[in-house]
């Protein structure tokens, strides 16, 4: 059946465009590569994590992101650049289909959206995380959150508003209700340099801008088999033995990853610290990744 629909005749050559951010130009060359059809919307949303208290979040400068087409067949196909070889096509309505894991929150938010009346139609639906799995900070809120802003732009049009970015969340809320609504907050209403505070149910948005203050905010990922529970106790025992100001877990244990808060001029002493404490072991030195205090989801235009 024909995908055509009256979004599409507003595709975006993404993928050709010099100017655009490497990461749309991937997702959006991705999703013409697996589907045969150009993007007619390309978000991307950040991780988030907690700020050592789950009342504190804030975005990080290492997005998410999803490439759409609209679709009037009812169906959903899914791709990843993580997952190449296990794409599927899966109906919005009626029974659901099996699934690869990767996909479940995605077509579980799609499928809520279709009930509420948001891309009934279908869709083609490409994603890609810079991050992987290991780094510790969660992808399924940043995730859902672009998909939702891809859907909701697609159904927008016309005398059609999109929804609020509220509304979305509540979707996201209804479809995985396990999940962490904080994040979800940060991705969604995030503010370079802010952190958000959730107060008797009410949100505000604080200062948190380490580069401000000479202050620099890394996540350490320790790599390699075997026990990373005590590998990540080693590497925060030396962070801060090296000075850092604050090192906690970004998510909850067991993990291979903690967030470190340090002075600037503690970087090189920190990395040397941690790497002495893991060679001495014969363990592999984790890595080390900037985090940048980073504003909400946003669209390629």
């Amino acid at each position: 059946m024909s995908t055509d629909t009256s979004a599409d005749m507003s595709t975006l050559d993404i993928a050709r465009r010099h100017t655009a951010d490497p990461l749309f130009r991937l997702v959006a060359y991705a999703l013409e590569s697996a589907h045969d059809r150009p993007p007619a919307t390309v978000w991307s949303a950040p991780h988030a994590f907690h700020l050592g208290s789950p009342r504190v979040v804030a975005a990080a400068g290492w997005p998410v992101a999803a490439a759409a087409a609209p679709r009037e067949d009812g169906l959903v196909r899914l791709s990843s650049l993580a997952h190449p070889a296990q794409s599927c096509e899966l109906p919005l309505t009626g029974p659901p289909l099996p699934h690869p894991d990767w996909a479940a929150r995605s077509y579980a938010l799609l499928r809520t959206m279709a009930r509420a009346g948001y891309g009934r139609g279908g869709i083609d639906l490409h994603i890609h995380s810079t991050l992987t799995a290991a780094a510790g900070l969660s992808s399924a809120e940043p995730l859902e959150c672009a998909v939702a802003l891809a859907v909701a732009d697609l159904h927008a049009g016309g005398t059609r508003p999109r929804p609020p970015r509220g509304r979305l969340a509540a979707l996201a809320r209804a479809a995985a209700p396990a999940g962490d609504e904080a994040l979800r907050q940060a991705v969604l209403f995030a503010r370079p340099g802010r952190a958000l505070l959730f107060d008797n149910g009410r949100r505000r948005r604080i200062p948190f801008d380490p580069p401000e203050h000479g202050a620099k905010l890394m996540l350490l990922v320790t790599r390699g088999e075997g026990p990373g529970a005590a590998d990540i106790r080693r590497a925060l025992d030396a962070a801060r033995r090296a000075g850092a100001l604050a090192a906690w877990r970004p998510g909850p244990e067991p993990g291979r990853s903690a967030l470190v808060l340090l002075p600037q001029d503690r970087l090189t002493t920190l990395r040397t610290t941690v790497a002495e404490e893991f060679r001495s072991r014969g363990r592999p030195v984790p890595r080390f990744l900037n985090i940048a205090v980073a504003g909400a989801a946003r669209r390629e235009e």
